[in-house]
C-alpha cells in the first residue's frame, strides 16, 4: 500500500502566541516520530500546494474569504476570538493546508496513492462558511470533500472525525448536503457546546462524557458509526484525525489510548475497502502534547497502512 505524506514547511509558520498549545512545534513532533519509528521509510512524500480560492469558494463565503484577507496583519498579531490569531503568514500556511487536503485527493482518486495523510496546521474542523474559531481558518477536510464532489465527481462522501471537539464548521458546511456523510465523536458538554442539536442519519454525532475511554469510544463507533457507514455506502472517506482525546492530553478529559486510535483507523479503513476501494484522506486537527501526538498519529498512519 502506498501511503501519501502530505506536508509544507510554511505550516509551521502560523503562530498565535507565546505558550499558545496549537504550536509549529505539533508538526515538529510528528516528524521526529516518523523519523524515531522508521516510518518515514513507508510514505511518500509530497509538498502541499496553495489551496486555491475558487476550491475555498465551494465550502466557504466569498465575504467571509475576503475578510479575513483584509484583516490579516503586516506585523504582529490580529485576535479573530480569544483562542485564534492571525500572524502574517497565517493565511499562507492555512491555504497551504487546505491545499495538502486537495491534493492528497487528487492522489488518493488518481491512484497514485491508496490513503493520504495530511500533516498541516491550522487544524480546519471548527471553520464555518463564514467563521473562523477554534484556532482553525479553512475548513481543510470540508474543501477536500467538496473537491472530490464537485471535481471529481462523486457522488457519496464520508467525513469521520474523533477529535475531541466537535467538529461544527463541517457540519455547518455539509448539513443540508445529501451527498455527505458526517460521523463523529467527541467530548460534551465541552467546547464548542455543539452536536447535539441536529443529529440525523447523515449527521451521526456521538458525545461522549468526561472521563470516557476506549471501551466506551468503541462501542459508540460500533454501534453508530458503523451502521451509518453501511447505509450510506461512501465512495470515499476522509477523516478529521484528532488525537486530543488521549488520556494523556491536557487539553480535554476523555481517556483514550494509542490502541484507540489505531483501532478506529482499522474501522474505518475496512469500511473504506468494502464501499469506497479503500479511499481515504486523513486530515490533521488537534492534539498538543507533543510527545502524545507523535505517538498517536505513528498509530494512525501504521494503521492506515494496514497489514
Amino acid at each position: 500500500m502506498t501511503l501519501a505524506f502530505v506536508s509544507h514547511p510554511d505550516c509551521l509558520l502560523h503562530e498565535m502566541g507565546e505558550g499558545h498549545p496549537e504550536r509549529p512545534e505539533r508538526l515538529g513532533a510528528i516528524e521526529d516520530r516518523l523519523l524515531a519509528s522508521r516510518l518515514d521509510w513507508l510514505v511518500s512524500r509530497f509538498d502541499a500546494p496553495e489551496a486555491t480560492r475558487a476550491q475555498l469558494l465551494r465550502v466557504h463565503e466569498e465575504s467571509y474569504l475576503d475578510s479575513l484577507e483584509s484583516i490579516a496583519p503586516r506585523a504582529g498579531l490580529v485576535e479573530i476570538d480569544p483562542d485564534t490569531a492571525m500572524n502574517p503568514q497565517t493565511l499562507r500556511a492555512a491555504r497551504r493546508a487546505a491545499g495538502a487536503a486537495v491534493l492528497a485527493t487528487d492522489l488518493v482518486i488518481g491512484g497514485k496513492a491508496s490513503a493520504a495523510f495530511c500533516s498541516v496546521r491550522p487544524p480546519g474542523h471548527h471553520a464555518t462558511r463564514s467563521r473562523a474559531m477554534g484556532f482553525c481558518f479553512y475548513d481543510n477536510v470540508a474543501v477536500a470533500a467538496a473537491h472530490a464532489l464537485e471535481q471529481h465527481g462523486l457522488a457519496r462522501v464520508a467525513i469521520a472525525d474523533f477529535d475531541v471537539h466537535h467538529g461544527n464548521g463541517t457540519e455547518d458546511i455539509f448539513r443540508n448536503d445529501p451527498r455527505v456523510l458526517m460521523v463523529s465523536t467527541f467530548q460534551h458538554p465541552f467546547y464548542p457546546e455543539s452536536g447535539i442539536e441536529g443529529r440525523s442519519e447523515r449527521m451521526v454525532n456521538v458525545p461522549l462524557g468526561a472521563g470516557a475511554g476506549g471501551a466506551v469510544f468503541r462501542e459508540a463507533v460500533t454501534r453508530e458509526w458503523l451502521p451509518a457507514l453501511d447505509r450510506f455506502q461512501p465512495q470515499m472517506i476522509f477523516v478529521s484525525a484528532g488525537f486530543d482525546g488521549h488520556r494523556d492530553d491536557g487539553m480535554a478529559m476523555l481517556r483514550l489510548v494509542e490502541s484507540d486510535y489505531a483501532w478506529v483507523t482499522e474501522v474505518i479503513r475496512s469500511a473504506a475497502i468494502r464501499y469506497a476501494a479503500g479511499r481515504i484522506v486523513s486530515v490533521l486537527e488537534g492534539g498538543y502534547d507533543l510527545s502524545v501526538l507523535g505517538r498517536c498519529v505513528e498509530a494512525h498512519l501504521r494503521a492506515l497502512l494496514g497489514p
